[in-house]
């Protein structure tokens, strides 16, 4: 094979892998299935495309993706202690297989017209799922066996947490979006978007995570446009905005009266299947004693579901693999040096963001970290596929361009 063929080869196979890094915004949204067909064409085709001493160049200046490998293999070292259930130490390394992403994606993110085409794919794709949540609630969809919901539940191809997530964050995205545009009329589409995605979230699909993910980005939004002043006006808003729908008759003054009556009725060790709010905190609880007995290096990779279930035999529990909180799960499983390594990740993200090239970028950077990182208090979402998958994608996308200052 002559040189000039290779080259031919590993250019169609670097390009292959790029366009369907960028097809990645689209399926994230809507399929796992896709999702995983694409990410088997990103491997062949990165792999496939050579140019090995640039790659590794551009993984050794590229903080956030050195972060991200060093949890990991934090994660491979914890397999070699403890004593996890049969089967859980490779789940438990497959669900995080989404930070090895983070470095193949910055690579195939190198060109800025290919992160701009990410973007509006990730963009068009939420307004798919807006859409189809609004026909849903509007019954103008018929029944579907791919369609999670229904006009009573209408969300649209995921979860409901991960929908609330994908809407919060959509607000969000189009609200940049909308700062960033130069058209007037291209202007006001980003911002009717951004406000039926908020609506959305809000008023039509109930999920906590996704009110707290919005109310923190607004106060990003708030701090963004008048710093400290601009964050106490956002609070204002959010405070009056709430108060307004607790009035009212719907989805959010339900799920808030929910939860309020739920953490009244929780009683420590007393566990109760029918209480959504009760059962974390009792798996927080349950948590933080096993945390107690191995504080340092914890239980070993995978060991949460065998620990939580030594914990609880003497006691009437309801069984779970994770206690539904990310900072908590890194604790009983790699102990504070495991917790240390989540939070540099997580503080990486944050303190380089402004070395990006555009506001866009620095904006969406910080706002997918505050994302992440609130949602990480109540869901294990470095492990979920949608939400681990979205945070790899994006955080490689956007410090892609990333430039030392």
């Amino acid at each position: 094979m002559g040189p000039g063929l290779l080259a031919a080869i590993n250019h169609a196979a670097g390009r292959t892998a790029q366009w369907a890094a960028i097809a990645l915004g689209l399926s994230i949204p809507i399929s796992t299935a896709l999702d995983n067909l694409l990410l088997a064409v990103v491997l062949a085709g990165w792999l496939a495309s050579g140019a090995w001493r640039m790659k590794w160049d551009a993984v050794r200046g590229n903080r956030i993706a050195l972060a991200a490998l060093a949890l990991y293999g934090l994660l491979l070292a914890g397999t070699l202690y403890g004593t996890p259930a049969p089967g859980e130490v490779r789940a438990t390394l497959a669900k995080y297989l989404d930070l090895l992403w983070i470095p193949i994606l910055a690579w195939l993110f190198r060109e800025g017209a290919m992160r701009e085409r990410a973007l509006y794919a990730l963009a068009a794709s939420l307004a798919l799922v807006l859409a189809t949540s609004f026909l849903l609630m509007a019954d103008v969809i018929p029944h579907a066996p791919f369609l999670k919901g229904d006009p009573s539940y209408p969300v649209a191809l995921k979860t409901r947490q991960t929908h609330g997530l994908l809407m919060a964050f959509g607000a969000f995205l189009y609200a940049q979006l909308a700062l960033a545009a130069v058209a007037r009329l291209t202007r006001i589409l980003w911002c009717v978007l951004a406000l039926l995605a908020a609506a959305n979230g809000l008023l039509v699909v109930p999920g906590a995570t996704g009110y707290l993910v919005l109310g923190t980005l607004a106060l990003y939004l708030g701090f963004v446009w008048k710093g400290w002043r601009g964050i106490a006006a956002a609070a204002a808003a959010a405070a009056i905005a709430g108060s307004l729908l607790m009035t009212l008759p719907g989805p959010f003054s339900e799920r808030v009266h929910l939860i309020r009556a739920e953490i009244a009725q929780w009683r420590p060790g007393i566990p109760n299947a029918l209480s959504s709010t009760g059962t974390r905190i009792e798996f927080y609880r349950l948590s933080i004693e096993i945390v107690k007995d191995r504080p340092l290096l914890g239980h070993g990779t995978g060991a949460f579901a065998s620990s939580y279930a030594e914990k609880t035999k003497s006691q009437v529990a309801l069984p779970t693999r994770n206690p539904h909180n990310e900072y908590l799960h890194m604790l009983v499983q790699l102990g504070l040096v495991g917790l240390a390594a989540l939070l540099y990740l997580f503080w990486t993200h944050w303190r380089l963001a402004p070395m990006l090239a555009t506001p866009l970028s620095r904006h969406l950077a910080r706002g997918l970290i505050l994302t992440i990182a609130v949602g990480c208090l109540f869901n294990s979402w470095l492990m979920d596929h949608t939400e681990g998958l979205l945070y790899a994608w994006l955080t490689g996308l956007l410090f892609a361009e990333q430039r030392p200052r």
